[in-house]
């Protein structure tokens, strides 16, 4: 299936060192609230949902260059449509128990969001 045209959201959160050990327990919880509640098919599908973990960098378009010291979390997720996105919004201030725990953390980090994207390009797909 083409990713091309499907719905996109993607998080960076750039987070001090003291502030790791919640983003990992928050983004745990929140992938196993994704598992149980996300549907698998139909017009509100979750097609992509990946969280990854790296240093942020001096240079963020060198790789040898030396590290900040913060954290950087990205949370990204491609749904079928729109609506699958809508969806997601909807539930997660009234089905997931750690929301008001991201939203105090996200407000100790540097927060950076592309909401409501598209993909526009893809390989392989």
């Amino acid at each position: 299936m083409s990713t091309i045209g499907k719905t996109q959201i993607t998080i960076t959160f750039i987070c001090p060192a003291e502030h790791v050990a919640e983003g990992e327990r928050i983004f745990e919880s929140h992938a196993k609230w994704m598992k149980e509640t996300h549907h698998r098919s139909g017009e509100l599908e979750l097609l992509r949902y990946h969280i990854i973990k790296g240093p942020e960098l001096e240079n963020p378009l060198d790789p040898t260059s030396a590290p900040t010291g913060n954290t950087m979390f990205v949370l990204d997720e491609m749904y079928v449509s729109q609506a699958g996105l809508d969806d997601h919004w909807r539930r997660a201030p009234q089905d997931w128990a750690d929301i008001g725990a991201l939203v105090e953390w996200s407000g100790k980090c540097k927060v950076i969001t592309a909401h409501n994207g598209v993909a526009i390009q893809g390989l392989w797909d």
